[in-house]
């Protein structure tokens, strides 16, 4: 079994458009397929070492009984209209240490946005407890047919937008 899984999925918009809405912390809880995400509050993030607080739910996915918390997620990658990656920063001890991310490549068609998630570097003791993976790569490739949509009805703040 590996520890990491990619989806990709060629978006018909520009890489800054898919970007933005990337970089927005109400963008994450606008593509969650998972339903655990449920409002955001911080800045755009424009570094890596950035961050913002996410809501959550984990009654979502109905596996564990967490109820809502917050988590923080905090930037470890970033290259402008290429990639962005994060962390989940949480109450729990050890932290889990799994990373979330998106590369993207302009083509022809628009931009090719691959979603990965990687759980090579978790804590031995979440490794232990065999969690993992928490997202299904289903969820990934769902979070990239929002994405799409998202990005082609003019996400505010992207640069092809009419709303924002």
């Amino acid at each position: 079994m590996t520890d990491r899984l990619e989806v990709s999925r060629t978006i018909p918009a520009p890489a800054a458009d898919v970007f933005a809405v990337l970089c927005d912390p109400q963008g994450h809880v606008a593509i969650d397929a998972t339903g655990m995400l449920q409002d955001a509050d911080g800045d755009p993030v424009r570094s890596a070492g950035d961050s913002f607080v996410v809501r959550m739910d984990r009654e979502s996915l109905n596996d564990f009984p967490l109820g809502r918390y917050d988590v923080t997620v905090q930037i470890t990658d970033y290259d402008r209209d290429r990639l962005i990656a994060w962390t989940i920063l949480g109450q729990i001890r050890p932290q889990i240490g799994h990373v979330y991310g998106y590369r993207l490549a302009p083509t022809e068609e628009g931009t090719v946005v691959t979603s990965f998630y990687d759980w090579s570097g978790i804590d031995q003791h979440w490794r232990d407890a065999k969690i993992f993976p928490v997202v299904s790569e289903g969820a990934l490739r769902a979070t990239l047919g929002i994405l799409d949509r998202t990005v082609r009805r003019g996400y505010p703040g992207a640069a092809g937008s009419t709303t924002g």
